[in-house]
């Protein structure tokens, strides 16, 4: 598996197709089918998955941004972000 700082949709389908000898299409089906359910149970706020982490919702509310260059402001609207913390299995797995 080569080094990608930036791991991309098709580089998990590519991936996943080289390791399984799966084709390329079913492989693709079934990454967009894992990123679908997750967005699904992702409506729920909170999502767990043992032995890999939780995944949150975060409401964040409306505030002043400011360019550090220009130091002129602007205002950034308020959103719903995602949270990932790691169980600590995986943890123990990456280091």
């Amino acid at each position: 598996m080569k080094k990608i700082s930036n791991y991309t949709k098709n580089d998990i389908v590519s991936n996943l197709s080289f390791k399984t000898g799966f084709s390329l299409i079913l492989s693709k089906t079934l990454v967009n089918n894992f990123f679908e359910a997750l967005s699904y149970l992702m409506n729920n706020n909170k999502l767990s998955l043992k032995n890999i982490g939780t995944f949150k919702l975060i409401k964040k509310k409306e505030r002043i941004g400011r360019n550090p260059k220009t130091k002129e402001e602007y205002l950034i609207k308020s959103r719903i972000s995602i949270s990932f913390l790691p169980s600590k299995k995986l943890l123990d797995v990456i280091n």
